[in-house]
This record gives structure tokens, sequence and C-alpha cells, in this order.
């Protein structure tokens, strides 16, 4: 039975915003900004307060996020949500909003996300599945006679489809319907790394299998005469209609297809609020039940890859450069503590990426004979660095293939729990159609570079198309990546036995990334950079 909440004190008055703006799938994921302003901020990125024990903690905090001059970056990580086997193991918690349009269900949602003060929480709006109009409904549209509130408005097998893959972890692409000309543009929004995805629409109820996608189900119940107010504003003032238009289709259609379709489904919710975002008795509930529930999907990684796979043999999968004198000549000045930056940094290190190409194939020289050398048999790489050791692999690459795209990830340590979280993204267009060679220059326990792999295969990328390079790797980040990812191929000019009690691979080389950039950032600033790769 749903319960219904109510508020004794008054609030303040309701809101009047629009409640179903077009094309709204607001995410607070992973900012895709200018990558400069993102590093002019290294160490640290998460705010200057005191660490939460829990990301799912209540206490206030200032947003999480820096702003560039075209996006806003989040900088509260998201922790892992995989095992160490490399498989989604906890799923987005799933709220779905119900209610009649212009109820003031974003509101609520936007009122949750704010209480929650938890990263990585997705918006996804049931106006974004409107079906594409034929000629003839588009005319109906234009004449108010097309019943968007009906069920057969919506592409349910669509969004149930994208639905269920945002949950399991997934990248997504998320139409944008144009309200003005009753069709969707051509571009579609990208959404990555939800822990919780707050879903809502008018019909959010009415389907079967979107209901199982659902793990709360909040009903917004709003007094009719306010719904029409608000809806004859919202019309009127953003999508260019005049009063007499929205009032017939009001009449029409949203009326009875409320009385038909949307306020039956009362009887699924688990919580029903009246007055909507004023109601803050309801909004607290739900908050404190969402938290909960998070708390009990908290995984941890760090210390079981810490402890696992010891004394097994090294994997099919790894390749090692052969110990040439030139391999040892680059081991020799990068391992040396009184190497100078200068030294550090012109180290070639090109010969990592000629030796990345796993596929054999056969030419014929001009002199008429054949050499069997190799070869990528795709037909377009991309190369995804882990900042910000990774980064320093670039140029390298960038010497062997001219015209390789490029990717970024950041992957910080939580300074309480240990953990790796993903800070920022920005991964090209495509991905998935690629070979991907993923960088970083030392691999310690692996953590990073599984996170970073789990990253790659959310946007579906190829797990046999991966290809882990560095410079340096203990045994342990050997195994940690190739039993999660067995098809991964990882590539490294040397394998290091041991790993110290503060994760330092021993000999090692230092922290490369403090030794690259001339910094002196913290010992555990940089989960990417050697030593901390945990």
């Amino acid at each position: 039975m749903a319960v219904t909440m109510s508020q004794a004190a008054a609030g303040p008055p309701p809101t009047e915003e629009a409640e179903e703006d077009e094309g709204r799938s607001a995410s607070r994921a992973a900012g895709e900004g200018s990558l400069d302003d993102l590093l002019r901020h290294r160490c640290p990125l998460t705010p200057s307060l005191s660490p939460r024990k829990r990301t799912t903690s209540q206490s206030k905090t200032e947003p999480p996020l820096l702003r560039t001059n075209k996006r806003t970056i989040y900088t509260a990580g998201r922790p892992p949500w995989y095992n160490v086997t490399g498989t989604t193991f906890k799923e987005a918690f799933v709220i779905g909003l119900c209610g009649g349009s212009a109820s003031g269900k974003t509101t609520v949602a936007n009122k949750i996300i704010e209480a929650l003060d938890v990263p990585w929480v997705v918006l996804l709006s049931m106006d974004s599945f409107y079906k594409v109009l034929s000629k003839d409904e588009q005319e109906q549209a234009a004449r108010n006679e097309y019943n968007f509130d009906h069920p057969y408005a919506f592409d349910f097998e669509l969004l149930v489809n994208i639905l269920r893959k945002l949950k399991k972890g997934k990248s997504i692409k998320v139409p944008v319907y144009d309200f003005t000309t009753h069709s969707r543009r051509k571009e579609w929004k990208t959404v990555y790394g939800a822990n919780v995805v707050i879903f809502e629409g008018i019909l959010a109820f009415a389907n079967k299998e979107l209901l199982k996608l659902l793990d709360m189900k909040v009903f917004v119940d709003t007094d009719s005469d306010i719904r029409l107010v608000r809806r004859l504003k919202r019309d009127i003032t953003e999508r260019g209609r005049d009063i007499g238009g929205v009032i017939k289709q009001y009449n029409k259609f949203v009326k009875p297809a409320f009385e038909q379709y949307i306020e039956p489904t009362v009887q699924v919710a688990d919580i029903v609020v009246p007055r909507g975002g004023e109601n803050f008795v309801a909004l607290d509930l739900i908050v404190q039940h969402v938290h909960s529930q998070l708390e009990k999907r908290e995984i941890t990684v760090r210390s079981a890859l810490a402890s696992a796979h010891q004394g097994q043999p090294l994997p099919r999968t790894l390749s090692v450069l052969e110990s040439t004198p030139q391999v040892r000549g680059m081991h020799t000045i990068i391992r040396n503590k009184d190497t100078n930056r200068d030294e550090f940094i012109s180290t070639p290190r090109e010969r990592i990426f000629l030796f990345s190409t796993p596929q054999p194939v056969s030419v014929e020289t001009p002199q008429g004979t054949v050499y069997v050398g190799k070869r990528l048999s795709g037909k377009r790489i991309t190369g995804v660095s882990i900042l910000r050791a990774g980064e320093t692999m670039e140029q390298a690459l960038m010497a062997v293939c001219k015209d390789i795209r490029l990717g970024k990830i950041l992957i910080q340590t939580n300074h309480q729990t240990g953990e790796p979280e993903l800070h920022y993204l920005r991964l090209p267009k495509d991905i998935s159609e690629d070979y991907v060679i993923l960088m970083d220059s030392t691999v310690s326990t692996g953590a990073a570079a599984l996170m970073a792999v789990r990253v790659l295969l959310d946007h579906d990328v190829q797990e046999d198309k991966i290809f882990l390079l560095s410079l340096l790797m203990a045994e342990m980040g050997v195994h940690s990546v190739a039993y999660a990812f067995p098809k991964v191929r990882i590539i490294t000019t040397a394998v290091d036995k041991k790993v110290n009690d503060k994760f330092h691979i021993i000999p090692g080389i230092g922290n490369f990334g403090d030794r690259y950039f001339g910094t002196d950032a913290p010992s555990d600033c940089y989960e990417s950079d050697e030593g901390m790769d945990f």
C-alpha cells in the first residue's frame, strides 16, 4: 500500500517553474569540459572540506564542481560500481516519479537531487521519448488535435531499453524532443555514470516492463487547478502556443488521459506526495531511504585486489618488451632518483607503441620479396590516457600514430576509503568502433586500470580491442587486470614483483607524474601515478 505523506506546517509557495521542459535529461555525471581548466585545479579536486566517511553522507557541503567557460565539471568521484571480476555489481537506484502534467515532478526531482548530496545523479524525463510523428500527425499536433497524453504517444520500447542500460551502468544516448516542431532533434544527449536515476513522466507507471526497472515509485499529487495554471503558463511562454489552443487540448486530451491512464496508477506507488516540492517531510523520507539503499550497495575493491592472485603465473595476455640495451637504458634513466627532469622527460618511449600492434601481416618489398610484419586490423585507433601520469605517454603515441584520436579519464583515490573514484572522462565520439590503447605510466595493484577498462566497456568498446600499455607494472596489477578482463592485451616494458605496504612498486620508478611534471603533489593525490595506482 502506498504511503501518503503530508506536512502540517505551511512551506514556501508552490513553484511556477515549467514542469516538463523539452529534452530534459540533466545529468550530474562526469564533466566533459576544458581539460586545461580542469588540470589547473590538479590536486585536490574535491571540495576543501574534510572528507566524508561515506559517499552517501547526508552532511551538507559546497557543490563539488569546477566551472569552465562552457561546462560544469562535477568533481565528487564515483566509487567502484563493479567487483574484482570487473562485473557490474551494483546497479543504479532508480526512482520513478509519476503525476499529472505540470504536477511538479521535476521540482520534486531537483529537490531530491539537492538533498541527496551524492555524486552522479541522472534526471531522465519521459518527455524525451515522444514518438516521431508522421506528417499527418504533425499537422494534427499543430491544430492541437494530437493526444500527447495517451500511451501511444510514447516510444516505450526505446525508453525501457535505454533505462535498462542506464541502470546497468552503460553509457546511453537520449533523444532530444522539440516541442515547437513536434519532432526529435538531430543531436542526442549522451549520459553515463549513474549511481541514482530519477525518472519522471506522466505515464511513468503505465508500462509493466518499465515498472520492473523502478526501485522506488513516487506519485506527485497536485490539485488539478494548479496543474492547469502551470500548464497554461508553460505552453504559452515556452512553447509558443495560444491560450485557446492550450485549453482546448487540456479539455480534450489532458484531463481525460489523467483520469483514465495516470490517476489509477497511484495504486502502484510506494509513496504519494501531496503538494509536490513544498512537502519537505515526504522529500526527507525519500532521501533517507535512498541513502540507506546506497550504503547497502557500497563495494570494496582495493583490499580484495591487494590480496588476490598471489603466486600465480603471469597471464598469456601479458607482453613484455625484450630487455634490449635500449630498454635497459631507458629503465636505468627513469628509475634513477638522481635523473633530472629534462632527461626524465626526453627518455624515448615510442617503442612500446610500436610493440603493441598485434596482427601479423605480409607485405611485398620494392625488390619483390615478402616481409612479415605487424599491423592493427581495425580501421581506427583511439588513445585514452589515465590522468595524469598516463598523459605523459600521449606524445610518444602521436609520434607513432599521427592521426590518432585521444580521450582522457581522471581517477583519484578517496582519502578515507582508499578506493579509486572516477571524476572525469572525455572520450571521442563512436569509440565503440575503435581499437583503444589505454595508457598509464605505472600499474601497481591495478585498481585504476580496472576502473578505466570498465568505463570503456560501459561505452561498448569490445574487450579484445583494448590494449593496456604501461612503462612499468607490478605482478599484482597484471593479475588484477587479466583476471577481471582476460581478453585485454597487457603490454609493458618491465614487471616488478613486489609492492610495499603503501602500494609503491619495488624497486619501481617513484611518483612518475611528479617527476615528469616537476610538481610536489601530495603522495596520495593522483591514483594513476606510480605508487598510487591501487
